[in-house]
C-alpha cells in the first residue's frame, strides 16, 4: 500500500528498510584516514558506490514498485532516465518479475544502455528517443497514458523518497559516535529529502548540507526564491545531479531541512574524482564525488568534528576520463590554451619553444600553414607543472614579442575550439 501522507514519514523509511532487506546491499560506513588528516576531522564515507547497481537509486525504485498493488503491477512500469535511476529501475523489475519500459535519450553512452539491458533482462524494453531527457521523458508520459503504465518518478515521488531514506537509517544505525555534519547530494532531491526525514528526527543536532554542482543550482536557486524553479540552461556533466527543475514534495522538505546547500564547481568535482581513484581506489562517478569536493568549502568550521560524506554512485563511464583529466587540469590551474598567431617563416616556432619553462609542456598543437600570408594561426595548448609558472609564461610571451590570444577565459570560443 502507497504511503497516505502528503510527506514521508519515519515510520514509512523503516518499512521500506523491510522491503529492501535481501534485495539490497547495507552499504558500509568507513573512516577515511587521508580525508581525517587533510581537514583535521573525522571524516567518514557512506559507501553507496558499493551498492547493487552501484547507486542508492535501487532503494527508491524498488520501494516504489513493492508499494504498488497486484493490479498496477500487472500492468507494469514506465520510467526515463538517462543513467542511475534506469538501472535500478530494471533491476527491480526482474527481482520482481514486473515489465518495465525504460526511455533513454539516443545520446544515452552505450554502456548505460547495455547495462539498463543488464540489469533487466527479459523483464525491461529500452526506448532510445530523442537527444535529451525532456524528449525521452514526454515519450514515456505518452507511453504510460497509452498503457495504463505506473510512472516511477526518479525523485518526486514519496515512496521514492522514503525508499533513499533507507541510506540515511544505515548512516544513523552505524555511527557509534555523534554525528556533527551530514553533506549529501542533490540533484532533484529525493536522496537529501529521505535523510533528512530521518536525522531531523533522529539526530535533529546533525548539521545537514546539501551539495549542487555549479551548472546546475537547481534547489539552491529553488530555496533563494522561496518556489521552485526551472532553470534555462544548466552544466550537464555531472549528470546524477544535473536537472533543470527540483520536485515539489523534494523542495518543501529540503528548504525546511537543510542548514545549508553549497555549489561545487564541475572542475573541482573531476580533481576529487582522480583523487578518490589515486588515494581510495574508489570509482566515483562526478555526482558521487561531490559530497567530498565540498569538504574544502566547510573546511574550517568542520575541524574536530565527526563528518559523514556520502559517495552516491560508482557508475563511471570509462570514455569520459580523459574529459575529467581537462576539466580538472583546467581547474587547478595547469592547463591554458592560446591562439598563437607564428610568423610564417623558417625558425618561428623554435623560437617559441625557448619561451616555454623547463616545466611547461604543449599538450595539443594544431596549425596549418596559410599560403600569401605573413602570419599562421595555431591552437596551442600548454601544460604546467605547478600553477604558479603561468605568470611569467605570460610575461615571458609578451617580452618575446609573441601574438596570441588567451582562450580560457572566452568561454564560447574556447568551447567551439576545444
Amino acid at each position: 500500500m502507497c504511503s497516505s501522507s502528503s510527506t514521508p514519514t519515519l515510520d514509512n523509511i523503516f518499512l521500506a528498510a523491510e522491503r529492501l532487506r535481501g534485495i539490497i546491499n547495507h552499504t558500509p560506513l568507513l573512516y577515511n584516514a587521508h580525508l581525517s588528516e587533510q581537514y583535521e576531522a573525522n571524516i567518514y564515507l557512506k559507501r553507496e558506490d558499493l551498492q547493487t547497481v552501484r547507486s542508492y537509486k535501487i532503494r527508491g525504485a524498488y520501494n516504489k514498485m513493492a508499494s504498488l498493488s497486484a493490479e498496477a503491477l500487472a500492468g507494469g512500469v514506465v520510467c526515463a532516465s538517462a543513467g542511475n535511476h534506469a538501472q535500478g529501475v530494471a533491476y527491480a523489475c526482474r527481482k520482481m518479475e514486473v515489465k518495465g519500459a525504460i526511455f533513454m535519450p539516443t545520446t544515452t553512452p552505450a554502456q548505460k544502455v547495455k547495462q539498463v539491458r543488464l540489469f533487466g533482462k527479459e523483464w525491461v524494453d529500452v526506448h532510445l528517443v530523442g537527444d535529451t531527457y525532456d524528449d525521452a521523458y514526454h515519450a514515456s508520459v505518452e507511453y504510460q497514458n497509452a498503457n495504463n503504465a505506473t510512472f516511477v518518478h526518479p525523485f518526486d515521488d514519496l515512496q521514492v523518497i522514503e525508499g533513499q531514506g533507507t541510506v540515511g537509517l544505515e548512516i544513523f544505525k552505524d555511527a557509534n559516535f555523534r554525528i556533527d555534519y551530514l553533506l549529501m547530494a542533490i540533484g532533484g532531491g529525493g536522496l537529501a529529502s529521505g535523510i533528512s526525514t530521518v536525522f531531523k528526527q533522529l539526530s535533529p543536532k546533525t548539521q545537514l548540507i546539501g551539495v549542487e554542482p555549479l551548472g546546475s543550482p537547481t534547489m539552491q536557486k529553488s530555496i533563494e526564491e522561496g518556489h521552485v524553479v526551472t532553470l534555462d540552461h544548466i552544466d550537464k556533466f555531472v549528470d546524477g545531479a544535473a536537472v533543470r527543475r527540483a520536485g515539489d514534495i523534494t523542495f518543501e522538505i529540503c528548504s525546511k531541512s537543510l542548514d545549508k546547500v553549497l555549489l561545487v564547481p564541475e572542475g573541482k568535482v573531476c580533481s576529487t574524482i582522480l583523487q578518490l581513484y589515486n588515494e581510495e581506489a574508489i570509482v566515483a562517478e562526478p555526482a558521487g564525488a561531490l559530497t567530498v569536493a565540498a569538504l574544502d568549502m566547510v573546511k574550517d568550521e568542520i575541524k574536530g568534528k565527526n563528518v559523514v560524506a556520502l559517495i552516491s554512485g560508482g557508475n563511471n563511464d570509462i570514455t569520459r576520463t580523459e574529459e575529467i583529466k581537462e576539466r580538472s587540469l583546467l581547474y587547478e590551474g595547469l592547463k591554458h590554451y592560446f591562439i598563437i598567431r607564428f610568423p610564417q617563416r623558417s625558425g618561428a616556432f623554435r623560437e617559441f619553444l625557448n619561451v616555454l619553462g623547463p616545466n611547461d609542456d604543449i599538450a595539443r598543437f594544431e596549425y596549418v600553414k596559410k599560403t600569401n600570408r605573413e602570419q599562421g594561426p595555431a591552437l596551442v595548448g600548454i601544460e604546467l607543472k605547478n600553477r604558479e609558472d603561468f605568470e611569467p609564461l605570460i610575461e615571458r610571451m609578451n617580452e618575446n614579442r609573441v601574438v596570441y590570444e588567451y582562450l580560457n577565459d572566452q568561454p564560447d570560443l574556447f568551447q567551439f575550439m576545444v
